[in-house]
């Protein structure tokens, strides 16, 4: 999901902006934020300089890069995790020819359920209310 920030709004405003019209289209700036954005916002949030923020920013990426290797948690975000592909066997769609392709190792991302909930929305199950009558079931033969 790209987020992106109206020009001359705080975060905050922002994200007032998007709750209330969440399907509202902002054309003109539509795109993910950018490195300097995530700085400023940290910064403006956090009421640290701009240079500390970047520090945290920084720190951050390279402690997920040394611990990625056994599992990596940003906690509400997400877990990055490494995992093993199998060798299989694919074809060239140009071509048609059948080719092997090695085992591997991959990096896989995945995202934490209060992410997910704050995102998408939260999903609640429906639970049927004590009005609504039960179901007929079968039953046995010879009974009423």
């Amino acid at each position: 999901m790209a987020y992106f920030l109206r020009d001359g709004f705080s975060v905050r405003q922002n994200l007032v902006l998007r709750l209330l019209w969440p399907n509202y289209r902002f054309t003109e700036d539509i795109m993910s934020l950018t490195k300097s954005q995530i700085i400023d916002a940290l910064a403006e949030e956090t009421s640290v300089e701009k240079k500390t923020a970047e520090a945290m920013l920084d720190c951050l990426a390279q402690l997920a890069y040394e611990n990625a290797k056994d599992e990596f948690t940003v906690p509400g975000i997400g877990k990055l995790i490494v995992v093993d592909r199998k060798a299989r066997t694919a074809r060239n769609p140009k071509t048609g020819a059948t080719i092997e392709v090695p085992a591997k190792k991959a990096l896989k991302f995945r995202v934490a359920k209060a992410a997910k909930d704050a995102i998408l929305g939260a999903v609640t199950p429906v639970i049927p209310s004590a009005t609504t009558p039960p179901t007929p079931t079968s039953q046995a033969p010879g009974m009423p």
